[in-house]
């Protein structure tokens, strides 16, 4: 699977961003809390928690110039997330619908859910 039109949608299911991560390299970006994080996790992501975002920008742009996917519980702050970098000029930015609790359900049952 190649990275979606970023001009056609704004999100990535769980099941296309496990065909993208293991098809191509893409910058994963945790925006949840620390706590949040110490529960469970994707494997390679970066947290840097929503609020911290505005001024983390060149951290979560990272180096390469990689598709980015951002993800949080249940893809609101994601979704958030995504558009305030989108509205940045971060083009291929986007948020995982359902968050890291729809991975849980459909990709990988090994996350733990809260």
């Amino acid at each position: 699977m190649t990275v979606p039109d970023a001009k056609q949608t704004e999100e990535v299911s769980p099941e296309e961003l496990q065909a993208l991560l293991d098809n191509e390299a893409v910058r994963l970006i945790d925006c949840r809390e620390p706590d949040e994080h110490a529960l469970c996790r994707i494997g390679g992501a970066v947290l840097i928690p929503l609020q911290q975002i505005p001024a983390e920008i060149e951290a979560v742009r990272g180096e390469g110039g990689l598709p980015i996917v951002v993800y949080c519980h249940h893809g609101m702050r994601s979704l958030n997330a995504t558009q305030f970098l989108r509205a940045r000029g971060m083009a291929d930015v986007f948020s995982l619908r359902g968050g890291i609790d729809a991975w849980s359900l459909v990709v990988d049952q090994e996350v733990p859910r809260y």
